[in-house]
Formats: C-alpha cells, sequence, structure tokens
C-alpha cells in the first residue's frame, strides 16, 4: 500500500473501502431481520419453523450431496435402530 497522506488517495481509498464494509454489513443485518420476520410469521402461521430451516439448508446442496448426506443418516440410524428395518 502506498504512504498514507492526510486527505491523500490512499486515505480517500481506504475510508471508501471501510464504508463500503459498513454499508454491506447494515444490508446484511437487515436481510437477517427480513428472515427472521419470515421464519416468525411461518410458526405464527403453524409451520415448524426447525422443519423449515432444515429444508432450506437441503436445498443449498445439490442433488448428489443431499442423497449421500441421506444415505450415511439411513445408515446411522439403522445401525442405531432408530429406523425400520424394512426400509
Amino acid at each position: 500500500m502506498n504512504e498514507s497522506v492526510p486527505g491523500g488517495t490512499t486515505a480517500d481509498q481506504l475510508r471508501t473501502v471501510i464504508e463500503r464494509i459498513e454499508n454491506l454489513e447494515e444490508e446484511k443485518a437487515n436481510l437477517t431481520a427480513d428472515i427472521r420476520e419470515i421464519y416468525s410469521e411461518a410458526k405464527g402461521n403453524g409451520f415448524d419453523v426447525k422443519a423449515l430451516r432444515a429444508i432450506v439448508r437441503m436445498r443449498k446442496k445439490d442433488d448428489h450431496e443431499r442423497m449421500e448426506e441421506e444415505a450415511v443418516l439411513a445408515t446411522y440410524m439403522h445401525a442405531l435402530g432408530m429406523a425400520d428395518p424394512e426400509e
């Protein structure tokens, strides 16, 4: 980085970077609040928020990754006697 001179280009660039980060952090906080509000609304309508969060996580994954995780989970559940042996 260049030498910082009060009011110089480097200081202006640094200020701009910091302000952009601060703006994005504020947007992120607003989005988080909006998402929380939607989950609260869903809960008020009788939906299970924990299940909704799990589905949102699952939908972020590609089909292969999700099927692999489900297969491992099923294997563990069978090993622990937590699943129907017929499945």
